[in-house]
């Protein structure tokens, strides 16, 4: 059983997904929903187990030998990422039931449910796969499932939105696709680690050129790069909340994990760095996405539209680090990637317990709210500041390496404005406090109550992870450190 951990991590949400559907009630649904990602958690931490012990595992589908079959292949970076999704999608998954009840009919839990754990198992083989095509048929099979998980939201908008996500995502996974195509015309190989023996020996440089600007171009329209963000904002306004706090804590994070698996495995880093422009393009885009779209959140008027946003400029600083093409800015991007999911996962679950009590995610209608919420609005508070770089917090870990990782590079205009950056998220972060603690509840929610210990119970397991891994950061920063070390030596 131990050898066959790396399917069965894909195959149990996999084949839980239509069970929910089959038994159509609602509670069991979610029971067998929250059983298959626990046991994904379970297998995650196997996984990275292993994998730090022994090295890479190879498991080859069916007994067919690479590349003629299909190979998962697990490392310390996918082994990584493997425990972030998990671990996300089961926390999460734990208010569901309660989240949904007051924005989802009843009769829609086990759709939900059904659309959740396909979404998990895409995103995870996504990351497991070691075959391109694979990968390119769990990226869809997340991306559809997506888009039905936002689709259930009780605004109207939550339809208009999905359109545009569907169409933003199916142009992405057409670039994508057309990458893929264009790698195996000129290597003859689908697999990853054949694809990096094969390239570097290929005379046809036109051809690898095409190849990577489409594939890169289609993976950051998934990660919501700036400007091909526009897909995003009300993606995650209009979704309910917990699938609001999936996505943000799962998705973009594994299409990030696609983008440096594809630069440092595959291409290796003086294709992507020396002959494509890469470092130059991302420096700019990274930039503009932290400030324009930090200022975007300042000016919302809709708590999950600033923290939208806000994602969006988070990822900017992923992909400044990343931008560096050196081995901290790559430690930089790898701890982002995992605490920016904790921050997220507790900022959106927390809203979304304050919209199961007042019915809204307006920013008026938080008025009051740190007094009648005590609880949800002091997790806001946390992992908003964890969300600002405060020291002891996730946030100020992941900062601190990319700061250093500028000043490496003699960058220090960089490291100003990443200081800078921070300055504007303290702004939204203070709009909100300044509504929920110093102006008093409208007469419509003066009677709101503290949200269910159901809500409480995930939001503050985030939250104690943010304060936790900024204090002790054995585990992200040597997985991050060992991933990085594994990845510079493994580029063509």
């Amino acid at each position: 059983m131990i050898a066959h951990l790396p399917i069965l991590q894909v195959v149990i949400p996999l084949l839980a997904a239509p069970l929910c559907m089959v038994v159509r009630i609602p509670r069991l649904a979610w029971t067998i929903a929250l059983l298959a990602s626990s046991g994904a958690f379970a297998i995650s931490l196997l996984l990275l187990q292993t994998v730090l012990e022994t090295g890479t595992v190879s498991y080859l589908l069916g007994g067919w030998p690479s590349p003629w079959g299909i190979e998962y292949r697990i490392d310390q970076l996918n082994a990584y990422v493997l425990l972030l999704v998990t671990s996300l999608g089961t926390i999460v998954l734990f208010s569901a039931p309660t989240s949904l009840g007051q924005e989802l009919p009843a009769d829609r839990h086990p759709l939900f449910c059904t659309a959740y754990l396909l979404c998990l198992a895409g995103l995870l083989g996504v990351t497991a796969t070691g075959d391109v095509f694979n990968l390119f048929v769990f990226l869809e099979l997340s991306s559809l499932s997506s888009y039905t998980l936002i689709a259930l939201g009780s605004d109207r908008r939550a339809l208009t939105a999905a359109y545009r996500y569907l169409i933003m995502g199916t142009i992405g996974a057409t670039f994508i696709l057309i990458g893929i195509g264009l790698m195996y015309m000129t290597t003859g190989t689908l697999n990853m680690y054949d694809l990096a023996q094969r390239l570097p020996e290929m005379s046809q440089p036109r051809t690898l050129l095409t190849a990577f600007a489409f594939f890169v171009t289609g993976v950051c329209l998934k990660l919501a790069l700036f400007p091909l963000h526009q897909w995003l904002p009300n993606a995650y306004a209009h979704a309910p909340s917990v699938v609001t706090a999936f996505l943000a804590a799962t998705a973009t994070k594994v299409a990030i994990y696609v983008l440096v698996r594809f630069v440092y495995s595959i291409f290796g880093t003086e294709f992507s760095f020396s002959t494509m422009p890469l470092q130059t393009i991302f420096l700019i885009a990274a930039l503009l996405g932290i400030f324009i779209c930090s200022v975007s959140a300042i000016y919302q008027s809709n708590v999950k539209h600033i923290f939208a946003y806000s994602s969006v400029a988070q990822i900017g600083y992923m992909i400044l680090a990343f931008s560096f093409g050196t081995a901290t800015g790559l430690i930089a991007m790898l701890l982002h990637l995992f605490n920016h999911a904790l921050m997220k996962g507790a900022l959106f679950l927390a809203v979304g317990a304050v919209i199961y009590r007042v019915g809204s995610s307006q920013l008026q209608d938080f008025s009051g709210m740190g007094r009648h919420m005590p609880w949800t609005m002091a997790a806001i508070v946390a992992a908003g500041l964890s969300l600002i770089g405060v020291p002891l917090s996730v946030g100020f870990v992941s900062k601190w390496y990319l700061v250093v990782a500028a000043l490496e590079q003699d960058m220090w205009p960089i490291a100003v404005l990443v200081l800078l950056g921070s300055l504007l998220a303290i702004a939204y972060v203070w709009r909100l406090v300044e509504v929920a603690y110093y102006q008093q509840a409208d007469n419509a929610h003066v009677d709101v109550q503290e949200a269910p210990i159901s809500l409480l119970i995930p939001i503050w397991t985030l939250v104690a992870a943010n304060v936790y891994f900024g204090i002790d950061t054995r585990l992200t920063v040597g997985v991050s450190e060992m991933a990085t070390r594994a990845l510079f030596g493994a580029g063509p």
